[in-house]
């Protein structure tokens, strides 16, 4: 295929993070709850008066809370390369504590030996389809250098570039965003390519800081709403479907309750929670 390079493999790398991650963490909760000023607490963390062990434990037990503000003072940073513009249209609609730093199609001229694009593997299944797509994009090359060598400006020869072009990003995004991005994006019924992207992004995270990367999970996981609220049909499909409940389910179960249908607490049932503990030593 002449102009066709089988595309670089997606890659995520995770630049930076916030320096000391859960410090910041720990500094911006106990600003909240205790009645020491900032100074006070960020001095007990710096001459080790708080432990590390204690501010992790600290940190997981006020991430249980769902009290999410102080997320947004931990930061990270990533680079991403080998992704669809497909791909970026759906990655720039998430505007609230992330900014994207994307190549430029204007400034950066595609060569006609250099030219490439993301192959969904859905086209790869039929090889009549594949020819097909693979003509296409060789077609879209040769126009795409006729245009620069006809002296159309680049800005203006990228009119002809497929989804299917690859882009590179650098992202800055807080953990709160990084969450709400993981909730819809590792989900099933996300687009393959931003759901793998977002696989790999997290494993960065929890490669450097487990403590804050088992927390991004598509938003049924058991660290997040803990049940599925796509349509029920979705959930039947869904791998997770086995293992995590559908809200229809636990509206089903609240209907029960609301009719009086649920098995009924007889006294015998409350005395066992009366006396649960009564042989302990106070």
């Amino acid at each position: 295929m002449g102009g066709y390079h089988a595309p670089s493999p997606m890659e995520v790398t995770l630049i930076d993070y916030a320096r000391d991650p859960l410090q910041k963490l720990y500094g911006a909760y106990r600003t909240c709850y205790s009645p020491k000023t900032p100074r006070e607490v960020w001095e007990e963390i710096r001459d080790g008066r708080v432990p590390p062990d204690k501010i992790r434990e600290f940190i997981a037990e006020r991430l249980k809370t769902g009290h999410a503000s102080p997320l947004e003072q931990v930061v990270f940073w990533f680079g991403l390369s080998g992704v669809s513009r497909a791909l970026s249209h759906q990655l720039v609609r998430h505007r609230i504590g992330i900014s994207f730093e994307q190549q430029s199609q204007r400034y950066v001229r595609y060569r006609e030996d250099r030219l490439e694009y993301v192959t969904p593997k859905s086209w790869t299944k039929d090889p009549a389809m594949a020819a097909e797509y693979h003509r296409l994009m060789a077609e879209i090359t040769r126009v795409y250098q006729a245009a620069l060598d006809g002296g159309i400006p680049a800005e203006d020869a990228r009119f002809v570039l497929p989804n299917a072009t690859p882009t590179h990003f650098q992202i800055m995004v807080n953990f709160t965003e990084l969450l709400h991005i993981a909730d819809l994006r590792l989900c099933w019924r996300a687009q393959w390519e931003i759901r793998q992207m977002v696989a790999m992004m997290r494993r960065e995270v929890v490669r450097e800081v487990p403590e804050l990367g088992h927390f991004l999970q598509p938003k049924c996981g058991d660290k997040r709403t803990g049940y599925c609220d796509e349509p029920r049909k979705d959930w039947e499909r869904c791998p997770l479907g086995k293992v995590r409940p559908h809200k229809e389910q636990i509206l089903e179960l609240f209907a029960l309750h609301r009719a009086g249908n649920l098995a009924p607490l007889t006294e015998e049932h409350l005395r066992r929670v009366e006396d649960a503990g009564a042989d302990d030593s106070a």
